[in-house]
């Protein structure tokens, strides 16, 4: 018997590990084009984590031939986690861990003020050595990108490298089974991620528009057709901007480590870490063909694969091994999906409920975060049972410090 639920479309099946937590109807309606689409390669892979998402759906794995769907990657280009093992005992940490808290916020930019402009609290005023060291090995092929495309270069780059910007993102303080101490954070390629993706993926509706935008099931699925030079731009684009996502994570990584060094008592990092995208493309094999993968809200997860699955604030978050299973294109979900939008999560909830389902956890605990609270997640327990068969379990992890943008 399968572990995910078959969908027949016109085109190709669509296969979903949502078993005991279903697809919301609109999200549905956007699988259902994207399996229309006659780029599409077998079947469309959905991960537990499904919600109905901007332009693509969040938790949907799409293999295309001969062309890439800049929606289906989306603008938030190598979003993913990043997670380092410590040898520091539980017991050993202070009883107050706010102090901690104050020196990550201190240590990583995080937010957004100014709408982003000169002033944002989210982004360096003055670029420190390491984020600047960084940007030298990224900046060269920045600027051809930028010479093809003005549009890219106008706004925030260097100054947000090392931030972690606003929204989902975090930065946590876990303990795994054995209460060993964990560090672990969210976040992506930032402002300029998101114009390479928001430009592209306009960039491909005005290409199809001369041709055959018509026959679309939806414009926002418009593709780049490989041998194009609009196609060999974007990968350019978009390999950058995964480059920059995971440097981006390890500069923040190495400042909340040191800030943890002078607050905490004396650790060394484990064996065990972890650095890997949610949101982004690849060129792959799969049933003998070689395909673009894209994953928008999933974890690639080949049998070996490390991955990391975070819950809500509030809830377990997974160090996972992947099983490396065919079907689902080699991927797991990306963490435990949203149940409603955040407009509604904040009519819904109050300061008093979050700091409820937050309890014990020393994270923000007003209004500004009410979006992001526990209750405005599917439970993290079903969401890994619906995909036991992709991954399996190394650590699970519990936080006890929170920092959100």
């Amino acid at each position: 018997m399968s572990s995910y639920e078959l969908i027949e479309t016109e085109n190709v099946p669509i296969k979903a590990w949502t078993k005991g937590l279903g697809i919301e109807a609109g999200a549905r309606a956007q699988l259902e084009n994207a399996a229309r689409l006659p780029i599409i390669f077998r079947h469309v892979a959905v991960m537990p984590d499904v919600h109905f998402g901007i332009g693509a759906t969040v938790g949907s794995v799409i293999q295309t031939e001969g062309a890439i769907i800049p929606a289906a990657v989306g603008v938030d280009i190598g979003c993913g986690m990043m997670a380092v093992q410590t040898d520091l005992d539980a017991k050993l940490l202070p009883d107050s861990l706010k102090d901690l808290r104050l020196a990550i916020e201190k240590a990583v930019p995080h937010g957004r003020t100014a709408g982003g402009g000169k002033g944002d609290r989210g982004a360096w005023s003055k670029v420190p050595a390491a984020p600047g060291k960084a940007w030298a090995a990224l900046e060269r092929e920045y600027k051809e990108i930028v010479d093809k495309h003005k549009r890219v270069g106008a706004g925030n780059d260097v100054n947000q490298l090392g931030t972690l910007g606003g929204g989902n993102h975090f930065i946590e303080v876990c303990l795994d089974e054995a209460d060993q101490v964990w560090f672990m954070l969210h976040s992506g390629s930032r402002g300029v991620g998101n114009r390479i993706g928001t430009y592209f993926i306009e960039l491909a509706k005005r290409d199809m528009m001369r041709t055959h935008m018509k026959a679309l099931p939806d414009k926002d699925l418009a593709y780049l057709m490989e041998g194009t030079d609009h196609f060999a731009d974007y990968v350019q684009a978009v390999d950058w901007a995964q480059r920059y996502a995971m440097t981006n994570r390890k500069l923040m990584m190495d400042a909340v480590i040191k800030a943890a060094h002078v607050e905490l008592p004396p650790f060394s990092l484990g064996e065990l870490a972890v650095n890997c995208h949610h949101n982004y493309v690849a060129k792959e094999h799969h049933f003998g063909h070689d395909v673009f993968v894209t994953r928008k809200g999933a974890v690639r997860a080949r049998r070996g694969d490390l991955g990391i699955i975070p819950g809500s604030m509030g809830a377990r978050s997974y160090i996972v091994r992947g099983k490396g299973e065919e079907q689902s294109f080699h991927s797991c979900s990306h963490g435990a999906g949203r149940v409603m939008s955040r407009g509604e999560a904040k009519r819904k909830f109050t300061v008093e409920d979050h700091k409820k389902a937050t309890e014990g956890i020393e994270c923000r605990k007003d209004a500004d975060v009410i979006d992001e609270t526990p209750m405005a997640y599917k439970p993290i327990d079903k969401v890994m049972e619906a995909q036991a068969d992709l991954v399996e379990v190394v650590h699970e992890l519990r936080q006890v410090v929170c920092v959100k943008g």
